[in-house]
């Protein structure tokens, strides 16, 4: 059995880009893994050809009769995986030569870690993003942010049969966040200080429907933190909300709490009168 499975879906991915990303894949130090490619029933035909032409054995190829969507596509790679580590991907990101050998080499050392995170470099305008490197700092920030970039993420296999957790399509296209929302204190969370990813960053706003979708979901999302993770979630609290008061002649007629992409309004500092929201971008996926 390989050490590792690669994840990867594709959907109507640019010959360009795919090619860039298998072949980041394929030249990796680290050559003890299985490769597997879930098509989830692209349109585009080139993909297919594009993925064929490959001769590398440590491919799987697997073409959805229809689509699927990304969330139980990525649940389909899961359950195909034959790997003790997953290694997350995404169909038009790069990861670099040595990025499966120094996860491994960690996870191997670090066995109380399940998810395994990497600084990464934002493509084209090759901005460097760190991220949190501890367990402790990870959960709190989880509490308000995603300080795991998915499509670098390693992955205990294990850490998932034992606990059964999987993406949730419900909260599309943040199911990555809500996945580790719900592995904190089933596992502990790592990133590396290497930058060891190419994220492959567009620039594109959503919807207002889907701005609304993704609102309703984050409200469920506190919803669940503050009933199951009562004390990270006041701690997150306490450290992170900003407060403004505004007085006239001395006598306190506004508070503005700011957290996270909302600002919340109280008139005389206690009465809710306004919620505001801040515009939402998203990186163009599957």
């Amino acid at each position: 059995m390989p050490r590792i499975s690669v994840l990867l879906p594709v959907y109507n991915t640019p010959e360009l880009y795919l090619r860039e990303c298998i072949d980041g894949i394929l030249s990796q130090t680290f050559a003890d893994f299985e490769l597997i490619i879930v098509n989830d029933a692209s349109p585009d035909e080139n993909v297919e050809r594009t993925v064929k032409s490959y001769k590398d054995s440590r491919i799987r190829y697997v073409l959805n009769e229809k689509n699927m969507g990304i969330s139980e596509t990525r649940n389909k790679l899961i359950d195909l995986a034959q790997g003790e580590y997953l290694a997350v991907h995404d169909h038009d990101d790069v990861s670099v030569p040595e990025r499966f050998e120094k996860q491994v080499a960690y996870l191997d050392a670090h066995p109380e870690i399940g998810i395994l995170g990497t600084a990464h470099i934002e493509i084209p305008k090759n901005k460097i993003v760190m991220h949190p490197l501890e367990n402790d700092e990870i959960e709190e920030r989880l509490m308000y942010d995603c300080p795991l970039i998915h499509p670098s993420v390693m992955m205990r296999k294990s850490v998932l049969i034992k606990t059964g957790v999987r993406y949730d399509k419900a909260y599309f296209p943040t199911e990555d966040y809500n996945l580790y929302l719900h592995l904190i204190g089933k596992t502990r969370f790592a990133n590396l200080p290497e930058v060891l990813f190419k994220y492959r960053k567009h620039d594109s706003n959503t919807t207002n429907k889907a701005t609304q979708h993704i609102r309703e979901i984050e409200r469920n999302v506190f919803a669940y933190l503050q009933s199951e993770h009562a004390a990270l979630w006041q701690k997150a609290q306490s450290r992170h909300v900003r407060v403004t008061k505004i007085k006239i002649f001395g006598i306190p007629v506004l508070k503005i709490k700011h957290f996270q992409t909302t600002t919340n309004y109280y008139l005389f500092g206690f009465l809710p009168v306004a919620s505001v929201y801040s515009k939402i971008s998203a990186k163009n996926k599957l």
